[in-house]
């Protein structure tokens, strides 16, 4: 915890000094204020304890509390595996808890009705922490918003499905704990951000990879209604299939084979386990599940019977995503063979349409809008035909510069492209935190650059509900008849969807995550 909280002050450059009391659901909380003039409330209680009998219930009400409760430090993240010092994206191992329900704001010095922007995070709905440096809140608080990081349960103590938990329920149904938490949490902002200077009335909810899927089923589902009015997802998205939701009695029967391993006799034995023990098994389970309660349908079902959160929505991904089927392409022969294994029905029409002479660029083209690309388009065009609201979408494209001799245990610098989770420090202003344990990157100033732009397409977004950023001025709204994004990179630019054309040969292709290989063609 320390560890967090020395990071968070070297990001302000001083010590911070005493917040106001702030009066909030529970009782009152006293944060800081930082040298830049915002100030920050750390690891503020939007639920009860999540533990003994209210292991796998919804969140319940704040506990409440006598005198001030000092909001100083992050509170524990959820329980979940811990990464390692090598890793990419590294920022310090903290305490895990299953007390884990907090959640942090900063806020611009006297804010009056400012836009609130909502950050939840990602990493598969098993990892993930909303203390995590490079999702600091403190930037964008400089530039006049309200910012909120939101914790919630992961793995199997957030999203477990099992037949005792579907007849207790209530609503006949189990899993979603970690989406539940998340809605509690933004019922918490509605109720508390005018507090701090925001509006509740505009809130902007955003994430990344587990984040953005969180964001389209927040999107689809009926308990979120009226809680946000606009979405911003990059990298994840429910369409397609490819990641569920998975029927009620397939992640029963998941529950059932939990219990199993765990050796406990009942659910009421399974809620008498320590949490770790919980957290650690390794039988696979389907994160997000078709509960009728949370979620009610498919990202196609919802949308086509328009049932969705009509908000405009900013959805995107990478050029490199780092997602490969084929494993290293090497070779135009490794390419063919790959796709006619993969994708026999359409082989020759994907090597057609993905024809660029460097076989990994290629690969990697394929492999991106297998994913992510197809499912964000997928969502784009969705909002389009079933909406009132517009959708605008982006392409990020910018290959971080990497300090010379940087090694990772998960991540090759040499051969690594635009990857999953590299543009959100531009997005939210904090590519410093890459550089707080050890100097990972050599920032160029095109960097800076581009970050003014996305960072500032952000807070257009969330004040106005369209984006607008230099370079490009006003991003055009997705439109299938003429479809386009914004090409951000060294020279941001609005082009032609790529591979628009192409994605619906690519449907139904499951592919998997692997380590990174040569790095394709700039």
């Amino acid at each position: 915890m320390i560890r967090r909280l020395l990071a968070a002050l070297l990001l302000a450059g001083a010590s911070p000094a005493l917040a106001d009391p702030v009066a909030v659901d529970g009782g009152l909380i006293e944060g800081t204020t930082l040298p830049s003039g915002v100030s920050a409330w750390l690891g503020v209680p939007f639920a009860a304890p999540p533990l003994r009998d209210l292991r796998w219930k919804p969140p319940q009400p704040v506990v409440p509390w006598q005198g001030v409760y000092h909001a100083d430090r992050f509170a524990p993240e959820c329980l979940q595996p811990l990464r390692g010092s090598l890793q990419n994206h590294y920022f310090g191992n903290e305490a895990t808890s299953e007390d884990c329900l907090y959640l942090n704001v900063w806020a611009p010095k006297e804010a009056r009705k400012a836009p609130v922007v909502v950050w939840i995070f990602g990493g598969g709905f098993n990892i993930g922490s909303a203390a995590m440096a490079n999702y600091s809140g403190e930037p964008l608080a400089k530039d006049g918003v309200v910012r909120v990081n939101v914790s919630y349960r992961v793995g199997a103590l957030g999203f477990l499905a099992h037949p005792g938990l579907t007849a207790e329920s209530g609503y006949k149904g189990s899993g979603n704990y970690g989406l539940m938490d998340q809605i509690a949490a933004l019922q918490w902002v509605r109720r508390n951000i005018a507090r701090f200077g925001g509006d509740p009335d505009n809130v902007t909810i955003a994430g990344q990879s587990a984040g953005a899927m969180s964001v389209a089923l927040l999107q689809m589902s009926p308990l979120a209604k009226g809680l946000f009015a606009r979405a911003v997802a990059m990298s994840g998205s429910p369409f397609g299939g490819m990641l569920g939701p998975a029927p009620l009695d397939a992640a029963e029967k998941q529950g059932l084979a939990l219990q199993k391993e765990l050796g406990a006799a009942s659910l009421a034995d399974m809620r008498t386990l320590p949490g770790d023990r919980i957290a650690a098994a390794a039988t696979p389970r389907s994160a997000i599940v078709l509960d009728g309660h949370v979620v009610t349908g498919t990202a196609e079902e919802v949308f086509a019977g328009r049932r969705q959160n009509d908000v405009p929505v900013l959805i995107g991904y990478t050029r490199d995503e780092s997602f490969r089927p084929f494993g290293p392409i090497q070779s135009r022969a490794e390419l063919e063979a790959a796709v006619r294994d993969r994708f026999p029905a359409q082989a020759e029409a994907i090597l057609k349409a993905y024809a660029d002479p460097d076989p990994a660029r290629a690969a990697a083209d394929i492999a991106r809008d297998a994913t992510v690309g197809r499912q964000m388009a997928d969502w784009a065009t969705a909002q389009h035909r079933y909406g009132k609201q517009p959708a605008y979408a982006y392409l990020f494209t910018r290959r971080q510069p990497y300090a010379s001799g940087i090694a990772f245990s998960d991540h090759d610098p040499a051969t690594v492209g635009a990857y999953h989770t590299g543009d959100v420090p531009y997005w939210l202003r904090t590519r410093d935190s890459l550089n707080l344990f050890r100097v990972t990157r050599a920032w160029e100033p095109v960097d800076k650059v581009l970050e003014d732009e996305m960072a500032g397409a952000l807070l257009a977004f969330a004040r106005t509900g369209v984006p607008t950023s230099a370079g490009v001025g006003t991003w055009p709204a997705f439109d299938p008849a003429k479809p386009r994004l914004v090409w951000l990179g060294a020279r941001s630019r609005v082009v032609p969807w790529p591979h628009y054309a192409d994605l619906a040969m690519l449907s139904g292709a499951a592919t998997e995550a692997r380590p990174a290989g040569p790095r394709p063609r700039d």
